[in-house]
């Protein structure tokens, strides 16, 4: 059982009792289509994102792409649509579909992200997403130590004691850290910051997932979410903010990097 030192609440197991339940869901079924669909826009995903593809080249056309890829003209037609909503390609009649510049790719979005951990991610990436993360987070973590309520604090507790529970190493251990990140989020009653907690939590679950590909987890890190719950729960909004900052340092440093991707030929 995990105590919080100097809160002055219940122990963090007893919470879990007040947690809403996640668990035997129904979730909805995807169409084999709709899978096939994410199955190419995947594929084509990571050619773009690692490089393979670079920005401006156009791909191959309806009829060829699908011929090589052995799928319907109407299953690629809908994968390039994904990779245009996603920023990633601009497709239009009579031109083709030309690979975007990165500055246009919804980086935050949970599949540009997935599919950017699928190949090395380059250290500028990496260190770039961790900037991100200090920026937007160290400040919600400041705000949330002023604005929070007892349900906030309750709902954090619960994710801290499921984190302790199942571990980082699990489905519902991550989730749990992402619970307590998005609380966190949701504490600050901006609605701006809020409406980032979809990229903040794909960043999380993304950068977790990838630094245990080869080895488990070396350093706990609950300690560090404990210092950051404590301090929003004690209404210090500068050692809150301190407490973010260093959390999201430590998860940098357990987080392997690549050296910078070599550039491509274009073809």
């Amino acid at each position: 059982m995990i105590e919080t030192a100097g809160t002055g609440n219940q122990p963090i197991s007893r919470a879990m009792k007040h947690r809403a339940p996640n668990h035997g869901q129904r979730q909805p079924q995807r169409s084999p289509a709709l899978r096939l669909h994410g199955s190419i826009a995947r594929q084509l995903g990571i050619r773009i994102v690692s490089g393979k593809y670079r920005p401006g080249r156009v791909l191959d056309g309806e009829i060829s792409a699908a011929g090589k890829l052995a799928v319907s003209r109407t299953a690629y037609r809908e994968a390039v649509r994904i990779l245009a909503a996603k920023g990633l390609v601009d497709a239009r009649p009579k031109v083709g579909t030309r690979v975007n510049p990165r500055s246009m790719w919804q980086l935050l979005d949970p599949d540009v992200l997935d599919w950017a951990f699928a190949a090395q991610p380059d250290l500028a990436l990496l260190d770039s997403l961790f900037e991100l993360r200090k920026i937007v987070e160290s400040s919600a973590a400041g705000l949330a130590a002023q604005r929070r309520s007892t349900t906030h604090l309750r709902d954090m507790r619960a994710a801290l004691e499921g984190m302790a529970t199942h571990t980082l190493a699990t489905e519902a251990g991550r989730q749990a850290d992402l619970d307590f990140h998005t609380v966190l989020l949701q504490a600050t009653g901006n609605p701006f910051i809020v409406s980032m907690a979809n990229g903040v939590r794909a960043a999380i679950r993304t950068t977790t997932i990838y630094k245990q590909r080869k080895r488990p987890l070396r350093r706990n890190p609950l300690p560090d979410h404990l210092r950051v719950f404590e301090a929003i729960a004690a209404r210090e909004s500068t050692r809150a903010q301190a407490a973010m900052a260093e959390l999201i340092q430590l998860a940098r440093i357990d987080t392997p990097a690549s050296t910078p991707a070599r550039r491509q030929k274009r073809r």
